[in-house]
């Protein structure tokens, strides 16, 4: 289904087809921030997932001392659809890691490499985080391991086991990534001055294993933000017919019938929310299909609304309080200025109903767009 598909069904409701038929992420460029501490070599593996060299044209900046400020493109010439974004390290004086994320707007980018050259540190720690509190995944790449493999030879046996100094390090980050609650991290041991050795070859197969359900991933992520706009366009068609019904409840309180013009607005506050509900296709039985189509229990997508009880209980409330202000009111105003007193009424009828249903409405629009986030999201964990 293309994205004109895609709102066309938001608009129309069925947020189940919306979900069932999304398919244009094969065309979605993903966009990978490679970031990490200064001074780890984080360009290096860049030109060598590209084939290149340092010095190469079209290769990323590579040096000891990191002094990038801005961010850089390199598209990826064996994956399409591709961009690895070369950003500056973290964690030098000028770029500390509170105004980091901010700077370079971490949500734009849907995939992390983080580039790390010790063990891992705080700094990795709290980019992970970060990376985690946007919904967003990794992979975390230790750089400089033919100068660790040196070092631990320098310092014991000439003959020690170097795989076995490769897994502690590996285990070193599973540890640190393991204490921020990231499951099952991926980690890569590299050296970019032999791409062809350690876990460089494992890390170029893993992205272009897993680049397609990456791409759907973010994609589906994505989509929330598309249709915004046409939850918003639906809010304001059905938000054009509220002064009809507090025109409506208005010229009811004219009816000299007692008791008539309360229980008519009664039946007013009870019968729009579910109208709301039902248009916005998230009603209890429409609930029960999506939870069922991206395999969630419905208790899950119910959590994210907050309209559920709240707008009816707020409804009477206001309703109750108004009726008891007018009868008060109008009841001083007959005797004294009678055609205020039949005016009143009315005016409280009108005005309560307006500002009672368009709070519902509004109420129940957040609600529509926040249940087809969590539902995205959910397909979107869904194995493609």
């Amino acid at each position: 289904m293309a994205l004109d598909g895609f709102k066309a069904a938001v608009y129309q409701g069925s947020l189940t087809e919306a979900i069932s038929n999304v398919q244009d992420f094969y065309s979605h460029t993903l966009s990978i921030a490679v970031t990490g501490e200064s001074g780890s070599w984080k360009s290096s593996p860049i030109n060598a997932m590209r084939g290149l060299h340092a010095g190469d044209e079209g290769a990323a900046e590579t040096g000891m001392l990191d002094v990038m400020s801005e961010l850089m493109a390199y598209p990826d010439p064996v994956l399409p659809g591709v961009t690895l974004w070369d950003l500056p390290g973290v964690g030098v004086s000028y770029f500390p890691l509170d105004i980091y994320c901010e700077r370079f707007n971490l949500s734009q980018f849907e995939f992390f490499i983080i580039v790390g050259s010790q063990r891992f540190r705080s700094d990795h720690a709290r980019l992970v985080r970060e990376i985690q509190r946007l919904g967003k995944r990794f992979y975390f790449v230790r750089s400089k391991a033919n100068v660790d493999l040196d070092t631990s030879r320098r310092q014991r046996s000439s003959s020690d086991n170097g795989e076995r100094i490769l897994q502690q390090i590996r285990e070193d980050c599973r540890r640190g990534l393991g204490a921020e609650g990231v499951g099952h991290p991926q980690v890569f041991v590299v050296s970019s001055w032999e791409p062809n050795h350690y876990d460089f070859p494992l890390l170029r197969q893993t992205l272009q294993m897993e680049v397609q359900s990456l791409k759907r991933y973010a994609f589906l992520r994505s989509l929330p933000a598309i249709a915004l706009p046409i939850v918003k366009q639906k809010k304001a068609a059905l938000k054009g017919q509220i002064w009809e019904t507090a025109l409506f409840s208005c010229l009811l309180t004219a009816v000299p019938v007692p008791g008539l013009s309360f229980l008519c607005t009664f039946f007013i506050f009870r019968k729009h929310p579910f109208r709301y509900y039902s248009s916005f296709v998230v009603d209890d039985r429409s609930l029960s299909a999506l939870a069922q189509q991206v395999g969630k229990p419905i208790g899950e997508l119910t959590a994210v609304m907050t309209s559920l009880g709240t707008t009816l209980m707020m409804a009477l409330k206001l309703l109750s309080d108004s009726v008891g202000a007018t009868v008060m009111v109008a009841e001083y105003s007959w005797k004294r200025l009678p055609v205020f007193g039949a005016m009143l009424p009315g005016g409280v009828a009108l005005l309560t109903t307006f500002f009672v249903l368009q709070q519902c409405l509004a109420s129940v629009a957040d609600d529509t767009q926040r249940v087809l986030s969590k539902a995205l999201e959910a397909e979107a964990e869904t194995p493609s």
